[in-house]
């Protein structure tokens, strides 16, 4: 009989894949999760266990890269029928080979619930929020009667996304009026999607980071989609009992770190507490759960003691991308 999942995790804190150093390839540009390699024509995209929270790289997590990496890939080809993306191939289970597309300088987020960092906002008294006036009275992780559309800047290496509204975006020219009408049908469309797939198995999307790039007048989808990193989800049974009786939701996202961060004074400023084991055991077993249920086979988890990072170069040489000596 095989070890419980916590057990096998456990055995993995030291395997993580936390920076990739590709041999033949150009220094690639690292993001708080990504390692990006300019191939040309094309993108190489390396998803790392790194994982962050306020915009600050905290540590690595057991299978996060290749979790957000199997559900961003599926998740892209569940919605190719409602936008293009720009995902060519997946030569390594952490990995992505990508289209080079022109990148759109906002992010779209679109929201169900009032959770998370709007909430928070909304908690310290604003009421105008992205443009758009909030009512008073709502409760936590409230549900909206429509979707909320809430753009944010990209926020560079050590900085903070910033909140923006329709008229800012058009009135600083970030995105051209056409352009953003397309961007903006697509994220509501792309949301009712994973909507819709969330709750079929059982979960609830409660909101979605969507990004976008440019290839000459086509629109694509960009980056993630809909994976635990991008999103926040909820198991959907006794959802509604926990929200009447005011008792947080059961999620499958980095919430959970987020909160576990905040408990011990850290928001974004400063150095971040070392993660402790559990709670990195804990995120794994969340993202692994999530891409059970998403696509609905269980993951297959590395070997114990594997180098990833070898496994890697090897995939990559085998699918040309890299050279062999």
């Amino acid at each position: 009989m095989p070890p419980p999942l916590a057990e096998r995790l456990r055995a993995l804190l030291d395997s993580t894949l936390d920076r990739t150093d590709l041999p033949g390839l150009p220094e690639p540009e690292r993001g708080k999760v990504r390692d990006v390699y300019d191939l040309g024509p094309d993108l190489l995209i390396v998803t790392t266990d790194r994982v962050s929270a306020f915009d600050v790289v905290c540590g690595t997590v057991p299978c996060k890269g290749q979790v957000l990496n199997a559900i961003a890939a599926h998740c892209f080809e569940r919605s190719a029928d409602l936008a293009p993306n720009h995902l060519r191939a997946c030569p390594d289970p952490n990995a992505m080979l990508v289209r080079k597309l022109d990148p759109l300088p906002v992010e779209v987020i679109v929201r169900r619930y009032i959770s998370g960092s709007l909430w928070r906002d909304y908690s310290r008294g604003e009421r105008r929020l992205y443009g758009i006036e909030l009512p008073d009275g709502l409760r936590a992780d409230e549900r909206f009667d429509e979707l909320l559309v809430t753009p944010t800047s990209k926020a560079g290496p050590g900085e903070h996304d910033a909140p923006l509204s329709t008229e800012e975006i058009l009135s600083r020219g970030l995105v051209a009026p056409r352009v953003w009408e397309r961007v903006r049908g697509t994220a509501l469309a792309l949301f009712a999607r994973g909507e819709q797939e969330a709750a079929s198995k059982g979960l609830i999307l409660v909101d979605s980071k969507y990004e976008f790039g440019l290839d000459r007048d086509t629109l694509y989808v960009m980056d993630e989609i809909h994976t635990p990193d991008s999103s926040r989800y909820w198991e959907a049974d006794g959802s509604a009992e926990r929200f009447e009786a005011g008792q947080p939701q059961r999620m499958l996202d980095k919430e959970n770190v987020r909160q576990w961060l905040r408990e011990r004074g850290f928001e974004g400023h400063g150095r971040p507490p070392p993660l402790d084991d559990e709670v990195r055991v804990e995120l794994a077993r969340a993202y692994l759960e999530l891409q059970r249920r998403l696509l609905g086979e269980p993951p297959e988890l590395p070997a114990d003691g594997l180098d990833v990072h070898a496994r890697l170069v090897d995939s990559l040489a085998r699918a040309g991308i890299l050279k062999g000596p």
